[in-house]
């Protein structure tokens, strides 16, 4: 071997020594297409890196991380192009499972993108295990923190200090990294992110069950809507079977007094006809009877015989049979009182017909009963109530009682401890053998210490009796019509339709309707005794009595 040999045999033997890694570009792991060198000195296909600092916002070697303030200018590395293309072999890759969607992807992975065993938080980028590799060689690389495979790992870095959001502020509930529990947290209780999210998750069960029973709540309001909507047409299909019944009655009952106010008139009106009738035969009778009888005597003036004009005269005396016309009168038929007479007992089918309606009307106002009793903090000091709650009386004496802002102390009042704000609700109280009462119901903001009004604008709703005496107040009193029998009144309330009802439960009749009430608050049944001094007969209770339906 000559000595000019032997170069080229060293040149030949190092480049024997030369791993394929030394020819593949660190991004796409192939052998180098056109490389090009940053002025750091590292080297990438050209097209490469061209697309990798497309992508982002600094430039910056993927290699070395090294950061540059324009994006260089690059140039192709000759020497470098010349040895690969006289190296002539390609990189292998050892096989790596690809990228799922569940998994973080490698970010340096053209094509087909390989499954990332680690991130940097210093490059912001996951790597797979190849391009893991100069991390784990190149000095400066290792100096990077590395930490499982994390996706969007901008999102996870501080945006002031450049690192990974590690902690939890609790005061300002943010995540926060660790500088920032040295400066602008310093004062603020700080929790690892992995110990917040296990109070968050079990918090976040919590909401969970929470939502499910608001969901569950919801959906039970739809089924009351719909079963309330089905409630509304099955009662409105009852309301007009039953008014066309009673209206289809009521229309029998009329045409039939119509027919029988036809029937009546023409039955006098044939009578007095036929009356007419039969004297204008008679006097048409008569009034032949004696055209033939002028008629004989014209024939016998003419007669000149004596003898038979004298025996003819004789039997001409005696004139025919007829009735003294003076005294006879056709009177017209009177039709007076029978329309009256109609009406009257058209009038006795609509009260029939009436106390049928009330009376279906009370049973249904009676379903909404509801069981009351009297509240003690409320009474006036001298009222007295039953221990059940139930009656209440003047007791005529003022008792010592404890301050309270809900007692009345200027009338003699009491309420009840139940109140209602929505839907439907009755109750009833026997008022026999009292003069005087005031029963109805009140909102809960009222008056309870000076003296007031009591009429729905001041917020209430009351009957009043006094000697047989009924008035609903207000603005002004309405007069109603006596009940001397009144033994107990039902109260019925629809506080969504603004409605409040007094019956006469006995007698099963209504005896007032306030209607277009509002309603802002709730209410609350409301009785008064009145002072027993009323003539000294007014001492019975009020008692609040459970609804007998058979009644």
């Amino acid at each position: 071997m000559s000595e000019r040999q032997k170069p080229q045999e060293g040149m030949a033997s190092a480049n024997t020594s030369w791993s394929e890694e030394n020819f593949s570009c660190s991004i796409c792991l192939e052998v180098f297409s056109s490389p090009v060198s940053t002025p750091c000195g590292h080297n990438f296909c050209r097209t490469c890196i061209t697309q990798f600092w497309d992508e982002q916002v600094w430039y910056k070697c993927p290699f070395c991380n090294e950061l540059f303030n324009t994006r260089p200018d690059l140039r192709v590395n000759i020497l470098l192009s010349k040895m690969v293309d006289r190296f002539g072999t390609s990189v292998q890759v050892k096989e790596q499972p690809c990228s799922e969607p569940a998994d973080v992807p490698c970010d340096f992975c053209t094509g087909t993108q390989l499954k990332a065993v680690k991130s940097c938080l210093e490059c912001f980028m996951s790597f797979c295990q190849t391009h893991l590799e100069p991390h784990q060689r190149v000095a400066v690389l290792k100096k990077h923190r590395l930490v499982e495979p994390m996706d969007r790992l901008e999102d996870k870095m501080c945006k002031k200090h450049d690192r990974l959001l590690e902690h939890f502020c609790q005061t300002e509930q943010v995540c926060v990294c660790q500088f920032c529990t040295e400066t602008d947290h310093k004062s603020h209780p700080v929790v690892p992110l992995k110990e917040e999210y296990e109070v968050k998750t079990a918090q976040l069960g919590k909401i969970e069950a929470e939502v499910q029973q608001m969901i569950q709540e919801r959906q039970k309001n739809i089924q009351e809507i719909k079963d309330t909507v089905k409630r509304s047409k099955s009662d409105a299909d009852r309301e007009i079977a039953d008014g066309v019944q009673v209206l289809t009655a009521l229309m029998r009952c009329i045409e039939k007094c119509q027919d029988d106010l036809n029937q009546i008139v023409k039955e006098r009106l044939k009578s007095t006809e036929k009356q007419a009738e039969d004297l204008i035969k008679e006097l048409e009778q008569e009034i032949e009877d004696l055209t033939n009888r002028s008629s004989e005597v014209k024939q016998l003036s003419h007669t000149k015989d004596h003898i038979h004009f004298l025996q003819a005269f004789r039997s001409l005396k005696n004139p025919p049979d007829t009735r003294d016309w003076t005294t006879v009168e056709v009177h017209p038929p009177s039709y007076v009182g029978t329309l009256r007479r109609s009406l009257d007992q058209l009038e006795e089918t609509l009260n029939m017909q009436m106390k049928k309606l009330l009376d279906a009307e009370m049973k249904r106002v009676q379903q909404y009963e509801v069981d009351v009793t009297l509240d003690h903090d409320t009474a006036h000091p001298k009222l007295i109530l039953s221990e059940d709650g139930k009656q209440v009386h003047d007791g005529g004496v003022v008792k010592k009682l404890p301050d309270n802002p809900k007692r009345f102390t200027n009338r003699l009042y009491v309420l009840t401890r139940q109140s209602f704000s929505s839907g439907r609700f009755y109750f009833e109280v026997q008022v026999k053998d009292k003069t005087a009462w005031f029963l109805g119901v009140a909102r809960e903001s009222i008056n309870r210490i000076g003296g007031t009004t009591w009429t729905p604008e001041t917020g209430y709703w009351i009957l009043n009796y006094y000697k047989d005496v009924l008035i609903f107040i207000d603005k002004p009193n309405v007069p109603l019509p006596p009940r001397a029998e009144l033994q107990k009144v039902g109260m019925f309330v629809d506080y969504d339709e603004g409605l409040v009802s007094f019956y006469d439960v006995e007698a099963r009749v209504l005896i007032y309707s306030a209607t277009g009430c509002t309603f802002a608050e709730p209410l609350y049944p409301f009785l008064c005794p009145c002072i027993y001094n009323f003539e000294g007969i007014n001492s019975a209770p009020l008692i609040i009595s459970p609804v007998n339906q058979t009644d």
